[in-house]
């Protein structure tokens, strides 16, 4: 069966959680789990370090390309890091991701 994991960077919690909450109102998505990291990337010619909030976002490969357009729409960045990651996990948890999307 298989499903997803869409990984968001997001400048902060607030941000990361209305574009999760967003996505589980929709029921695009089962869940959104959200972890504080640091980021160090070049924008603009030089090296930046932030702080940031990485959310995963769980749900049906066939929503794929659903949610990646709305985390485009909503995202404040200009050039949001959204990836998809195939995965598989026991049968009910699959099951629980597919009974919980549309």
């Amino acid at each position: 069966m298989g499903f997803i994991m869409i990984y968001v960077t997001h400048k902060n919690k607030d941000e990361a959680k209305k574009i999760g909450n967003y996505l589980l109102d929709k029921k695009l998505i089962a869940c959104a789990n959200y972890f504080p990291i640091e980021a160090a990337y070049w924008w603009n010619d030089a090296i930046e370090l932030d702080d940031e909030i990485v959310s995963l976002l769980k749900t049906r490969k066939e929503n794929w390309e659903k949610v990646r357009d709305e985390i485009e729409k909503i995202h404040p960045y200009d050039v949001p890091c959204i990836i998809k990651i195939e995965l598989e996990a026991n049968e009910k948890y699959e099951q629980w991701i597919l009974d919980s999307t549309e």
